[in-house]
């Protein structure tokens, strides 16, 4: 009987050792467990995509300052290239000027050398204007037209219609596509009261 009832004990401890050897894993909550490699591929694509957009904008914004810095770097060399210019019309004005007084009181004995080297000269400064891009404005007999013209006096045009530019008093000149200085011009106001009365008299008869 003790024999019996050792052995039942004995298998009993042995069956108790074994079932707290051996436990059974406890279950992962849902929202514990990991993330599948699909999950784990969309968020990397995301953050990739993200990064891209980060990398965009700035290169969008480094583009956008370069053109400003060009773009006023150009306006900056424009504006010191027209100073210069504008200071050299005043030549050209003397020299026609020079011509035109000439021309209107006679060449004394050596008058004929002296237009010659006036004309070289104005001649040669005319080129050098044309090779930094100034070009002259047509102004006489041209629609008077503000944005290119200075209207410096109002006349009697005679045939010349009104609002039309009966004289050019100052040449004006354009550098590229942009005004460099207005020509200075006398409009017509159209027919003189002269020949108005002068037309109606021969209508008359």
């Amino acid at each position: 009987m003790n024999h019996d009832t050792a052995n039942e004990k004995t298998d009993g401890s042995d069956s108790s050792a074994g079932a707290g050897a051996n436990p059974e894993p406890a279950p992962i909550a849902p929202e514990l467990a990991p993330a599948t490699a699909d999950e784990r591929i969309a968020a990397l694509m995301a953050e990739r995509d993200e990064a891209n957009d980060r990398m965009l904008r700035i290169a969008a914004d480094c583009d956008n300052w370069k053109k400003r810095a060009r773009k006023e770097q150009a306006d900056a060399v424009h504006q010191a290239r027209a100073d210069v210019l504008r200071d050299l019309l005043v030549v050209v004005d003397d020299l026609e000027r020079a011509l035109d007084t000439q021309a209107a009181t006679g060449e004394a004995a050596d008058g004929t050398a002296v237009r010659q080297g006036v004309e070289l000269v104005l001649r040669s400064l005319r080129q050098k204007l044309e090779r930094h891009g100034v070009e002259p404005i047509n102004a006489a007999g041209q629609p008077f037209d503000p944005h290119v013209h200075e209207a410096i006096s109002r006349v009697d045009g005679g045939d010349v219609p009104p609002g039309t530019v009966a004289a050019e008093l100052r040449r004006g000149y354009r550098l590229g596509d942009r005004l460099l200085r207005p020509a200075g011009v006398a409009v017509s106001t159209g027919r003189s009261p002269e020949h108005t009365r002068t037309a109606t008299d021969h209508a008359t008869d």
